[in-house]
């Protein structure tokens, strides 16, 4: 069934407002709460609770949105350029290749922090090649999509534990990256992230149309002129960017870019037009909401939103892959 434009404008819009809302809910709630007006009128604001704001809440709120938006877009661009609406950086091994790239760097170069997202792209287009590669056969199927990349994530999964043993001294630094979490994020985490954001957001976007035309499949897509193979690897690196400047942050936070499309897509349609910014959206909303549970619900210990993620997203994973088999 056809879905209305008005109709999409309207979700996407109540998208929005859910994401302010996640932003809203992160910023004010904690271990000391910070009431809005206090957020809204600096006037009104006490000089602790400036300080926290300033620099612990709205630092850590925004690589949480930047975070959603990433994972979700990477999710969505993967699931139409391999075929499978099962991809997800996190489950096919993308986000391991990247995961490998950028501890290596931090733990046998950590003085040079600065290149843990180049390295972290490297290891993810690394990742999606082989994972492309040893899935092809007379084609593309879900199926081959989701073993090629359990085997490929064994397989660096198999790397990052053999960096943990060589460099043990400095394993506690890796602890948290290998989880996934947003616990003393901070500024310099937010100058991390946010270009590549725009660059990724702003590419994925304009490749809509090109995500709408892979879906008629390959002979249809050549019949119209597009260089199908070519327009795959450009949108798969674009998508490895996005996971890969997640990664570099917040360490192998999972299932995102599996649950959120979905969601979307169910909502919304198949058009990427609206899929992508609804992607964003709905991302930037889960990631936020997710985090300041995660902080909140044990306090004053602090669960990594890794966790509550795999413990929503693998029941997810399942449901779908009985669905699809």
């Amino acid at each position: 069934m056809e879905i209305k434009t008005s109709r999409r404008v309207l979700i996407i819009s109540a998208f929005a407002f859910f994401a302010l809302s996640g932003f809203i809910f992160s910023v004010t709630q904690g271990s000391v709460k910070i009431p809005i007006e206090e957020i809204l009128d600096s006037s009104l604001r006490t000089e602790i609770h400036g300080k926290i704001l300033e620099n612990i809440r709205l630092p850590r709120t925004i690589v949480a949105a930047l975070v959603g938006i990433n994972l979700s877009l990477s999710g969505a661009i993967l699931q139409a350029v391999m075929k499978n609406p099962l991809a997800d950086p996190h489950i096919i091994g993308i986000s391991s290749g990247a995961g490998l790239a950028g501890i290596f760097v931090l733990l046998a170069f950590p003085e040079h922090g600065i290149f843990v997202t180049p390295a972290a792209f490297i290891g993810a287009m690394f990742a999606a090649i082989l994972i492309y590669m040893l899935a092809w056969k007379n084609g593309i199927r879900p199926i081959r999509i989701i073993l090629a990349g359990v085997a490929v994530s064994a397989f660096l999964g198999a790397g990052i534990s053999a960096l943990m043993i060589f460099y043990s001294d400095r394993v506690h630094s890796a602890l948290m990256y290998m989880v996934g979490g947003l616990s003393a994020r901070g500024w310099t985490h937010v100058s991390m992230i946010y270009p590549y954001t725009i660059i990724g957001t702003v590419l994925a976007f304009l490749g809509a149309r090109h995500l709408n035309i892979l879906q008629l499949g390959d002979e249809i897509a050549k019949s119209l002129g597009l260089r199908v193979e070519l327009t795959r690897i450009v949108l798969t690196a674009i998508a490895a960017l996005l996971a890969a400047s997640s990664v570099s942050v917040v360490g192998l936070l999972g299932f995102v870019g599996l649950i959120v499309p979905h969601a979307t897509r169910l909502l919304i349609g198949s058009d990427y037009r609206f899929l992508l910014p609804g992607s964003a959206l709905l991302g930037m909303a889960t990631v936020t909401f997710s985090d300041t549970i995660s902080r909140i619900a044990f306090a004053p210990t602090e669960l990594p939103v890794g966790i509550l993620m795999a413990t929503l997203g693998a029941p997810f994973f399942l449901f779908l892959l009985r669905k699809e088999l």
